[in-house]
């Protein structure tokens, strides 16, 4: 007969090996099915880590777990249609990927695993959109056809004879906590599928916290040069009444709705880069801090002069600099597009909306420091300003913008074919 203490020794090991094998089950239990495929929590834990990786933000399980969705649909499609990649293209697949970050498949895989991301999880990520690429090509390739007139109609919207003006309409939504982040990205969501004037008016003035609420977010004609390049992209990719998604910003989150686009006589006159200031103010929108802020304004006339303002305080409450428009945070760039030349904007906040941003504009294109620095783009420096895309660039960007449409409306297609259930974790 066993002595006591072994006896105990094994139920002991017995205890602690159930909610083990309660949790490794849990793990690869099923989140999501589709169709007959399911996705597990270990693959969303995985996505989740993954997306972290790649500096995602919002709410990285709802994006992850929808991606994985899609990527179930994409692999549905690419068997349907006999599609299986090789593992020498999977394998280019990675490398492709990985050299967005400046760096080699191993370095890449190196670099994920610190999140604690499995090499099978990058695989399975560059399998699914590399399937479904080829899938794309196959079934709608031979129905796309871009005509001369196409290039040509491309041509005149990259290449404008005058100057561009967009006019826009913005919402902007607080998202300085995890949880305002998520109402935030919800509300956004809910705003996509307005599509008139009107309603997009009312919500601004309902939910918005931009100084432009009452105005029902609307804005001042501006030179779309001076938006930064997303944005810029994004808003005329929509139709007329049209509404962004959601673009995060450090402590807020903006969809604008595109209103037109016009074109002002006279040459283009890209703007390469900013020189703006940054007074930060404790409190972020409290009526103390806007108080503040108002009472700056009034004593100021242009940027040198807050250097009055911020005397005897910390270095760090005042920002002053020359920067290329490519590197200037996207929420300030945005900012700064509706400023006129020692305009002032309050309308951003910093350290989780606890800090409000006196943003003010200094000038615009300024000439490189005299010492021979350069603080802007290399074209400023002397260099060849880029070409413009020929005609063959023109078309491949049409055909791909137009088989992206084809292959979002296929994934939809499959989606309400199969069915997309999401489980209880």
């Amino acid at each position: 007969m066993p002595s006591p203490a072994p006896v105990r020794a094994i139920a002991l090991l017995l205890c602690l090996a159930v909610p083990a094998a309660a949790a490794a089950q849990s793990l690869f239990a099923p989140v999501a099915r589709v169709g007959d495929a399911v996705v597990t929590g270990y693959e969303l834990d995985q996505r989740v880590r993954f997306n972290r990786a790649l500096g995602a933000g919002g709410d990285l399980e709802a994006q992850s777990l929808e991606q994985l969705v899609e990527d179930r649909l994409r692999l549905e499609a690419a068997e349907r249609a006999g599609i299986a990649p090789t593992e020498e293209e999977i394998a280019e697949g990675l490398a492709e990927f990985a050299a967005r970050a400046d760096l080699d498949t191993e370095g890449f895989l190196a670099a994920i695993a610190g999140e604690g991301v499995e090499p099978g999880t990058f695989r399975a990520f560059v399998l699914a959109g590399l399937a479904y690429r080829q899938v794309v090509q196959e079934r709608f390739g031979p129905e796309v056809d871009v005509s001369d007139a196409d290039v040509e109609r491309e041509r005149g919207r990259v290449e404008p004879t005058g100057r561009l003006e967009v006019t826009v309409a913005e919402i902007i939504l607080p998202a300085n906590t995890p949880e305002r982040e998520a109402e935030a990205l919800r509300v956004a969501a809910e705003l996509r599928r307005i599509d008139t004037f009107a309603e997009f008016e009312a919500a601004a003035r309902q939910v918005s916290f931009a100084a432009t609420r009452d105005q029902g977010g609307r804005l001042d004609p501006l030179p779309i040069d001076r938006l930064p390049p997303p944005v810029r992209e994004e808003l005329l990719a929509l139709p007329i009444g049209g509404v962004s998604g959601p673009i995060p910003l450090p402590d807020a989150v903006v969809v604008f709705q595109f209103r037109g686009v016009t074109e002002v006589p006279g040459q283009p006159e890209p703007t390469r880069a900013i020189d703006y200031a940054a007074f930060y103010i404790p409190g972020g929108r409290s009526p103390e801090a806007l108080a503040e802020a108002a009472a700056i304004d009034a004593a100021v006339d242009e940027c040198d002069d807050l250097y009055g303002v911020a005397q005897g305080l910390p270095p760090q409450r005042l920002e002053r600099g020359v920067r290329p428009v490519a590197e200037i945070p996207a929420d300030v760039a945005t900012q700064l597009a509706l400023l006129d030349e020692n305009e002032v904007s309050v309308a951003l906040t910093r350290a989780g909306g606890r800090s409000l941003v006196f943003l003010m504009l200094c000038g615009r294109d300024p000439l490189p420091a005299e010492d021979g620095s350069i603080l802007a783009t290399p074209d400023e420096a002397g260099a060849e300003p880029a070409s413009a895309p020929g005609a063959e660039q023109l078309r491949s960007r049409i055909r791909n913008r137009r088989l992206q449409t084809y292959a979002d409306a296929y994934l939809d297609e499959l989606r309400a074919e199969l069915g997309v259930e999401i489980l209880a974790r």
